[in-house]
């Protein structure tokens, strides 16, 4: 079968709620991928940071391998032995009391939510029913109808009303809005370090520092959804390190995994995790001894191979060479670590088709922003060969006049 092949069958018998780059991929390894027919392409999205460790990384195939010919699922009805040995993995790595684990991350972020809105009313005080928390625009936080409900995207809630209420909007990196909107009832302050569906978008420096003094002069949690920015995409283990911050709640999900499985979780202090009794929340899957084996080994892999602090480094210089690139259509190149947006003053489609025919996979986000992303174990030689396709592409006349 060839590429327009496996396209017909998707057109024929899918729900058309994506709309993909026509490449088919077949397999994949590293930084590379490689469709049906052959051709190899370097991945600069990385499955939306899912695999920040690279494509089937060899150490949690392994893993993947050895646990699943063991046992793969007990559901939380018995205990097993790899469930505890997680926790204490997270809780080392990333400072955080306690750990609820889920499988998707728009599951972890409804976790995260019950969490605050039961501290509010059990340790805070809020009255039953009232509590509010306040999130900010141009958010991206799941696909579940609650999540959406509190968008700004229009698409996303056009017909899957009628929403759950409880959250106040306020824009993103203001944060005198966030002391405005704060009330008795706010039980939390839901966001992202970095928006990364909005566009790669960084808040004023000292925003979360700011964020944090006001939560907890207003006794509110804050809570941060670390899913895309955090376990080393932005060149530290979580985005809010570069401000020097501890929150009462980090969500984190897809490259927990590396991209085997889906796995996420919820972290918190123990005051805000133990609101939960038995009853009170749970998932089949989640915590199964088969997602527990492979995170731990895609954690491993993180610190092992020193993938954060490859972030570090080769971010800046690619960001800094993409920032010489001499187009009338590029408005700004802005990133943190190796997650970089390189925004245009036109749709980005199609640059990202003309990238796709060069052999780099990148994805437009918020129409406008090509999103940049590779698997952090990319090699500075890959990420020049990646600046020469975006260079070509963005300064050739004929897309230009397109």
């Amino acid at each position: 079968m060839k590429t327009k092949d496996y396209i017909e069958l998707e057109d024929r018998y899918g729900a058309h709620n994506y709309h993909p780059l026509d490449v088919v991929v077949e397999r994949a390894e590293g930084v590379w991928v490689y469709d049906v027919e052959g051709k190899k392409y370097l991945d600069c999205l990385a499955a939306y940071s899912a695999v920040n460790q690279g494509h089937c990384h060899p150490r949690i195939l392994g893993v993947l391998r050895e646990q699943a010919a063991r046992v793969t699922l007990t559901s939380r009805a018995f205990r097993n032995n790899r469930l505890g040995l997680l926790y204490r993995d997270l809780v080392e790595m990333t400072g955080m009391e306690k750990v609820l684990p889920m499988n998707s991350g728009a599951e972890a972020v409804e976790t995260a939510i019950k969490a605050a809105r039961k501290w509010g009313y059990t340790v805070k005080g809020i009255p039953e029913g009232k509590a509010e928390i306040v999130v900010c625009e141009n958010n991206f936080h799941g696909r579940t109808t609650t999540l959406v409900g509190f968008s700004s995207e229009e698409q996303y809630k056009k017909g899957f009303g009628p929403f759950t209420p409880g959250f106040t909007m306020i824009p993103y990196g203001d944060a005198k809005a966030l002391r405005r909107a704060i009330t008795p009832h706010t039980c939390a302050f839901l966001v992202e370090p970095i928006q990364g569906e909005a566009g790669i978008i960084i808040p004023p420096d000292g925003y979360l520092r700011e964020a944090a003094a006001i939560c907890r002069d207003a006794k509110a949690l804050l809570i941060l959804d670390e899913i895309q920015s955090g376990l080393g995409r932005t060149g530290k283990l979580f985005a809010y390190e570069w401000e020097g911050i501890r929150p009462d709640g980090v969500i984190i999900g897809k490259a927990l995994s590396g991209g085997f499985y889906p796995v996420s979780a919820f972290l918190s202090s123990r005051e805000v995790m133990d609101v939960f009794h038995p009853g009170d929340h749970g998932s089949t899957f989640g915590g199964n001894p088969l997602a527990c084996a492979i995170a731990r080994e895609a954690l491993a892999v993180l610190r092992d191979e020193r993938l954060v602090e490859n972030a570090a480094a080769l971010g800046p210089y690619f960001i800094e060479r993409l920032r010489s690139i001499r187009s009338d259509r590029l408005k700004e190149v802005r990133g943190r670590g190796l997650w970089i947006g390189v925004e245009l003053d036109r749709p980005a489609r199609p640059d990202c088709e003309a990238l796709k025919e060069k052999g780099m996979l990148c994805k437009e986000t918020h129409a406008h922003t090509i999103r940049i992303a590779p698997p952090l174990v990319i090699k500075k030689e890959e990420v020049d060969w990646a600046f020469e396709q975006v260079r070509s592409v963005l300064e050739a006349p004929a897309l230009a006049r397109a």
